[in-house]
């Protein structure tokens, strides 16, 4: 972690500093343009860890494998569907209107843009620091909040991908490696996954907008 950091120093400031400042406009003036700026964001960084950190540097972390180009792969798609829909228009962020749901999104992404935080508190150097769009951990945790305040009309290949790298197997990585502060990535995996239940069931529950109800 710390050679993957040190190589690409500066970028990770960049990269959270950015997410900093438009996740903070987006959620004090929500519009159009912020909305556009954060799937911008995501597709960048969703790019970055693909092939910067699966397919080059970070390949020191767990040696050569299958599983650094199938992650990376599972990346690159996810990049490519946020920049796909910088043109369809389908997904529009904004917080929710409902009290706990708004406050559990607030206090949620308050965490993951404190990933460093964290790190620092669990006596971490710097060059260890685990940052918001050049990381996989915590861009999966914005990513997914980000869809979230989508919903319904998030693009659910996207969600579920990211519910992949978020749920099964984040516990292995906070016992074994000691990364304590992924427990956000799975709280946020958690949250994110019951709210997909939720929409779905209530999808299905609706009733047939055509009046044909066969039941």
């Amino acid at each position: 972690m710390e050679a993957y950091s040190t190589g690409i120093r500066p970028a990770q400031i960049i990269f959270y500093i950015a997410a900093i400042l438009i996740v903070g406009w987006l959620f004090l003036r929500p519009g159009r343009v912020q909305v556009l700026l954060a799937k911008l964001y995501l597709s960048i960084a969703f790019a970055w860890l693909g092939i910067v950190f699966d397919f080059t540097l970070a390949r020191d972390i767990a040696g050569d494998s299958y599983g650094n180009y199938i992650v990376g792969s599972v990346f690159i798609i996810i990049s490519v569907l946020f920049a796909i829909d910088l043109f369809r228009h389908k997904m529009s962020f904004s917080l929710p209107t409902a009290g706990w749901r708004r406050h559990t999104t607030l206090v949620l992404t308050l965490l993951v843009l404190c990933y460093p935080l964290f790190g620092i508190a669990f006596g971490h150097r710097f060059t260890s620091l685990i940052m918001p769009g050049t990381f996989p951990c915590p861009t999966v945790a914005l990513g997914l909040l980000l869809l979230t305040m989508a919903l319904p009309r998030a693009d659910k290949v996207i969600y579920i991908l990211l519910l992949i790298c978020a749920i099964p197997f984040t516990p292995l990585y906070i016992t074994r490696y000691g990364v304590y502060e992924d427990t956000i990535l799975l709280a946020t995996g958690i949250y994110s996954l019951v709210l997909l239940l939720r929409y779905w069931k209530a999808e299905n529950l609706s009733p047939d907008p055509s009046g044909d109800d066969q039941c």
